[in-house]
């Protein structure tokens, strides 16, 4: 785009300033005169009608049984579905879902018709015989989804993307949270573009359609983590975000991102990472926005920018902010992160939506403030409530936050949204549905001291809402489930993620320790072999296959991990010598392997080929050292061993033959199930073996083993492509070298990336028959998809 777009940034602020100034006027008179108590008072007294029902046997056992399985997310879905609430659950989820993101009026018919549609959709795949087991947040779910839409390129972008912030958020950041963010303003964008897609519209438009959704949303989310949150977690040092903050006010007058230049700070990494991130966002939205759009979206982002700024600099000390100060750039955030999602999108606004947006933003935010008062408090964040908390003693000017949360409610419900009786059982159900929130998370003795500092004006109003949120059911809503189901599997999957690689460095360190081959006594004649033994046994090896074997014998099944020991050796002995003899010039003729010179290069073939069969028979050797199993077992391991061994070396000749053949996907498939699956597939099954598991259990370590197996081998050939030799520890190029079909060679990157993740989802799914805990293995597959080595 050649075009230069700037802005006034001083004229678009002060305009939109104003018009909050008037809104808040207007809100300011009604939270003075209290006029939304008798106005609600009347909407509780019809509202409760369908919230609190006189209590009998039947319901008091059913709501305790709802709160037992709450917490469970399918338990709690399928709770709903058997006592009939989960059409209502469903209906009001959805219809908050189209006024707070779609900006919707829920008395169009259009609206009411789309919210029918929505909620039958997701009621079937909530309840469906066929829904999914493996989690609806896991990197199989969404690709699974995405080969329904045929989006399967952009999804595996995204989850590369998603990954790579995950691995770049700083300590002292949130990063289940920060991933939270980014996929719900990825699905708030994608409802928008779908809710601007034509009716009937042809699928490879809709594809078109949800692919720019998520990567324009993924685009403006990053701003989320790597803008708001950084600045709030004062990771920056003053100078640092002073240089951050120009750079960003720089990119939103101007319509160019500038360049970084020389950054002053110790952050200086972490900042280049974000900035080529972001600068690559910005460039994406202006790319696919129409021109007329460009403009209001640099002054809605500057406004919103803005506003942030203001209140990220105020002092909770100071005690001379005015109630315009506190709230008027509340109103200005919260509305027009609103109307940035349809210009970024370039879709036209309806008649009606920049007007409900702009209204509707701030009881969203002073919602959300309240939610998170005390942890605001503990940052010395300044937010209407915790500026009230900090000075209501001394300054009886300041207006109540909770005091306005309820007259916004009562405008938008009766100024804003023409008294709909649908809008109002919506909001109303919000709002106690938060208090209820509030409540459960802080404790019953702390929100009553809130609730006698912030209602203690209004004690009758007060009495009514507590009466709501003692006895009200049928007020929780689908997102925040959501929410808290992302959030707590995001979080635990960050923390065992980071406890299973901790404990495989261990498993690495303890397996490395155990490898070296001692010489023999009056053994002169075998040290070359031994020294080529150890030399190529002590390269920078990933030991992934004895480490497997560790996790599946010692967490799998129970056994003792220095009892099998000898088994963990004999693989890396076994894997170790099939190496030596795939780099020998007769087959791959490569000069790096573990990142030092290949055995043959720093000996000589003969030496070479020689170490190879001396740590064959080494690996029989320690399998028949297996002394704490009965030996009839130990004897069925060698024997598996032996045939597997055999089947591996007709699996590398295959590998030879087909040197400048041209092999189809199913001969591709095949061949690398015998180089790299049957190698995963020994080592799951041979502690079985010695666990004595039985045949069906180890029939899905089999297919396990062949979906992951093909899965490791794609990567390992889009590695040679794209990876870089000091990463790789051996050469990249080495296939197009060998004049080798490979998955990319016959699919193309972005093909066999599809194969790839096609053959992860069948592991991922394999996994869910097992009957035993098989979460070691998920992350090891995840590590098969996602490593750079």
């Amino acid at each position: 785009m050649n075009k230069e777009f700037t802005i006034n940034p001083d004229a678009c602020f002060s305009k939109q300033e104003q018009k909050a100034s008037q809104y808040f006027q207007e809100l300011y008179g009604q939270v003075a005169e209290k006029t939304f108590i008798p106005i609600l008072t009347k909407d509780f007294a019809e509202w409760k009608h369908n919230h609190i029902q006189p209590p009998t046997i039947f319901s008091l056992f059913s709501r305790r049984k709802g709160k037992e399985v709450s917490s469970g997310y399918q338990h709690y879905i399928h709770w709903l579905n058997q006592t009939g609430k989960l059409d209502d659950y469903l209906d009001r989820s959805v219809s908050y879902l189209y006024m707070r993101d779609l900006g919707k009026s829920l008395e169009a018919p259009e609206t009411l018709a789309g919210i029918r549609s929505s909620v039958e959709s997701l009621k079937k795949h909530l309840t469906g015989k066929n829904k999914e087991k493996i989690g609806i947040f896991s990197m199989a779910s969404l690709y699974r989804f995405a080969e329904k839409e045929g989006i399967e390129p952009t999804m595996i972008w995204l989850m590369d993307k998603l990954r790579s912030v995950s691995a770049n958020i700083p300590a002292g950041m949130d990063a289940a949270n920060a991933q939270r963010k980014l996929i719900k303003i990825i699905a708030g964008v994608i409802m928008h573009v779908l809710d601007d897609l034509e009716d009937g519209a042809e699928s490879a438009i809709r594809s078109q359609k949800l692919s720019e959704a998520i990567k324009l949303g993924f685009s403006y989310g990053l701003t989320y983590p790597f803008i708001d949150d950084l600045f709030d977690a004062k990771i920056l040092s003053s100078e640092e975000e002073r240089q951050y903050s120009h750079l960003i006010r720089t990119a939103l007058t101007s319509g160019n991102v500038p360049e970084l230049g020389e950054w002053r700070g110790d952050n200086a990494e972490l900042i280049f990472y974000i900035h080529a991130e972001l600068r690559e966002a910005f460039e994406y939205i202006k790319a696919n926005q129409r021109e007329e759009m460009i403009t209001p979206f640099l002054e809605q982002a500057y406004v919103f920018f803005q506003s942030q700024e203001v209140d990220r600099h105020k002092n909770l000390s100071n005690r001379k902010y005015t109630n315009e100060d506190l709230f008027i750039p509340v109103i200005l955030k919260s509305s027009s992160s609103r109307l940035i999602v349809r210009s970024v999108i370039s879709a036209q606004l309806e008649e009606g939506f920049e007007s409900r947006s702009f209204f509707y933003g701030i009881y969203n935010q002073l919602a959300d403030d309240f939610a998170d008062m005390f942890d605001d408090w503990q940052d010395g964040s300044v937010t209407p409530y915790t500026y009230y908390m900090k000075h209501h003693g001394t300054r009886s000017d300041l207006i109540n936050p909770y005091e306005l949360y309820w007259t916004v409610i009562s405008h938008l419900i009766h100024n804003v949204y023409n008294s709909d009786r649908k809008t109002c059982e919506v909001i109303l159900d919000r709002a106690i549905n938060g208090l209820k929130r509030f409540k459960k998370k802080w404790g019953t003795e702390k929100y009553n001291q809130t609730m006698e500092l912030f209602a203690s004006a209004m004690p009758e109003f007060n009495r009514i809402i507590q009466k709501m949120v003692k006895r009200a059911d049928d007020v929780d809503f689908f997102d925040k489930l959501l929410r808290d189901h992302m959030v707590g599997i995001l979080q635990s999957d960050r923390a065992e993620h980071e406890q299973f690689f901790e404990q495989v460095k261990t498993v690495r360190s303890q397996i490395n320790s155990a490898m070296t081959i001692e010489s023999s006594e009056n053994s002169l004649f075998a040290e070359p072999l031994t020294d080529g033994a150890n030399y190529s046994l002590n390269g920078d090896g990933k030991r992934l296959r004895p480490i497997m074997t560790w996790f599946m014998g010692v967490h799998g099944y129970g056994l003792d991990g220095k009892q099998i020991l000898p088994l963990l050796r004999s693989l890396e002995y076994m894997h170790t010598a099939s190496l030596i003899f795939d780099d020998l010039p007769s087959q791959d003729n490569a000069n790096i392997r573990r990142g030092r010179q290949t055995l043959h290069q720093v000996t000589n073939i003969a030496v070479a080929e020689l170490t190879g069969l001396f740590l064959t028979q080494r690996a029989v050797e320690e399998q028949t050292s297996l002394s704490s199993f009965d030996p009839k077992t130990v004897l069925r391991l060698i024997e598996y061993s032996s045939k597997r061994t055999a089947d591996m070396c007709k699996g590398q000749a295959m590998d030879l033959d087909s040197k400048g053949k041209i092999l189809t996907l199913e001969e591709l498939n095949r061949k690398s199930f015998y180089k790299t699956g049957m190698a995963f597939e020994v080592c799951l099954i041979m502690p079985a073996i010695l666990a004595k598991a039985d045949e069906a259990e180890m029939d899905i370590w089999k297919k396990f083993s062949y979906h992951a197996g093909i899965a490791f081998q794609i990567k390992d050939d889009l590695l040679d492509v794209e990876g870089d030799t000091s990463q790789l520890g051996k050469q990249a190029g080495i296939d197009a070298d060998n004049n080798q079909t490979t998955f990319v060679s016959i699919l193309g990157i972005d093909g066999a990336k599809m194969a790839m993740w096609e053959h992860y989802c069948l592991a991922v799914e394999t996994l869910e028959q097992a009957p035993r805990n098989p979460a070691f293995l998920k992350y090891l597959l995840d590590y098969f998809v996602n490593r750079d080595r």
